[in-house]
């Protein structure tokens, strides 16, 4: 019996002792669970703190941060104010300047009618004053009509009716009315400083000495009246032959040729310039300088003339280093035959331009048969005649033969007055001083392969044909 009660106590005490154990874990257990619970407050407290010291720091960074926006903004608007009273200063200060020299200049435009009242009464005592005082002793003999007119012809290249008529026909262009402070130029005066200074190609210090004028009067006077004659008696003077005149051309030169259906020769000329500033290349001229022996600059003067040697066409201003089958292709005249208004007739040109269906030019191969032969000496009497042309005009003009101050830009309107004047002498009738007379040479520039026409060279070969029949029937009929 006390054996089974030692067992039931035996088993109440281990009993209780789990229970104590069990108790005692779970105290364990809470008391680790709280620790964790407060480091976990800790970590939000601490972050809550970070938090309001963060938003606190960055509303003490706004707060700076619009005192000093606010002192930029008051500074800019007091240096605002100070630049609008400064500029308001300088308004006003401009105002008074702009106020005196209004008054300035009242002052001085009444000096100036007081000046003109004067020079009206007094002009040759006023005159002196401002106008240097030059010599026009030589223009006032020979506008005198005592002057001899062999002396008028030799300084102008033509006679004084013929020069009265081109001071006539470009009056209205070239006068100028008297001002208050001096006379105008005289148009006859401006007319004949132009035509001396082409005559002559004097530079224009002399110039300036022959007619008593400024050296930049005599520059713009010459200026002027080519750019006048250009205008005015371009188009009355240089005409392709119309289709009344167009057929008593072809019977002039079929009579001296025999050769039908020709209307011009044509030839290319070079004229002599100084070494431009840009593309100078394009303007370098070999043959003249090979001939020379100096380097040499020139453009091209194309043109085509009847049988009087009047130019009927001109092309002018091309770069001296093309040949003359590419200055006929940027002619007006290529153009022209071109679009079929040439068809039926011939220009004849020297073997540095293309056979074309218009253009009628020599055989150049060796071993030449005799109709060839014949063909190729009639078309040298044509030659002649446009040869011929370039020699006068050259020779009456000695602007063409020395290189110009002219400003290249200029140039072409220069030597279209030049061609013009040629006309103007030939058609009236003025002679030609044999002394003048000037040789052209090494104008020719030869295409390296010139394109042909092959309808042109059986045309070609057909006149040579004819030519060689007529020239059998002759003979025998002698």
């Amino acid at each position: 019996m006390e054996m089974e009660m030692d067992g039931v106590m035996m088993e109440h005490r281990e009993e209780y002792e789990d229970q104590e154990e069990g108790e005692a874990e779970e105290e364990v257990d809470g008391l680790i669970m709280d620790d964790k619970q407060q480091q976990v407050w800790q970590v939000l407290l601490l972050l809550l703190v970070y938090e309001e010291r963060a938003r606190v720091e960055q509303e003490e960074i706004d707060r700076q941060t619009k005192l000093q926006w606010q002192r930029l903004e008051d500074e800019h608007r007091k240096r605002l104010e100070q630049l609008l009273h400064h500029y308001r200063q300088l308004q006003d200060d401009y105002a008074e300047l702009d106020e005196i020299e209004r008054c300035r200049f009242k002052r001085a435009r009444v000096a100036a009618c007081s000046i003109g009242a004067a020079v009206a009464t007094q002009q040759s005592v006023q005159r002196r004053l401002w106008v240097k005082n030059r010599s026009q002793a030589w223009w006032e003999r020979c506008n005198d009509p005592r002057f001899p007119e062999l002396e008028f012809h030799r300084a102008f290249r033509m006679s004084r009716p013929t020069f009265e008529l081109i001071c006539e026909d470009l009056g209205s262009i070239v006068a100028k009315e008297d001002t208050m402070l001096r006379a105008a130029i005289p148009v006859k005066q401006r007319v004949a400083v132009c035509i001396w200074r082409l005559a002559t190609g004097e530079p224009l210090r002399l110039v300036s000495k022959r007619f008593g004028l400024g050296i930049s009067t005599c520059h713009k006077l010459i200026l002027e009246v080519c750019a006048a004659i250009n205008d005015v008696l371009l188009p009355k003077y240089v005409q392709w032959p119309g289709e009344e005149r167009v057929h008593e051309v072809m019977e002039d030169f079929e009579s001296v040729s025999g050769i039908p259906n020709v209307v011009g020769s044509m030839y290319t000329t070079h004229i002599p310039i100084i070494a431009p500033k840009i593309n100078v290349g394009a303007y370098f001229n070999k043959r003249h300088t090979d001939r020379n022996q100096k380097t040499s600059y020139s453009i091209t003067l194309q043109g085509v003339v009847d049988i009087r040697g009047s130019f009927t066409d001109v092309c002018i201003g091309w770069p001296g280093s093309m040949s003359d089958d590419r200055v006929l292709e940027n002619s007006a005249l290529y153009q022209k035959g071109g679009s079929g208004s040439l068809h039926g007739s011939w220009v004849v040109g020297g073997i540095g331009y293309p056979l074309q269906d218009w253009v009628l030019v020599p055989y150049s191969h060796n071993d030449l048969s005799w109709a060839q032969h014949t063909l190729n000496e009639r078309l040298m009497e044509i030659q002649k005649i446009g040869k011929g042309a370039f020699s006068r005009l050259k020779g009456r003009w000695k602007f063409l033969q020395r290189r110009t101050e002219v400003k290249l830009q200029e140039l072409p309107a220069v030597l279209g007055a030049c061609c013009v004047l040629h006309n103007v002498c030939e058609q009236h009738g003025e002679g030609f001083d044999p002394d003048l007379n000037y040789e052209v040479v090494d104008d020719d520039m030869y295409p390296e392969a010139a394109p042909m026409s092959l309808t042109a060279m059986e045309a070609r070969d057909s006149i040579a044909q004819q030519l060689m029949h007529s020239v059998h029937m002759g003979a025998e009929f002698i």
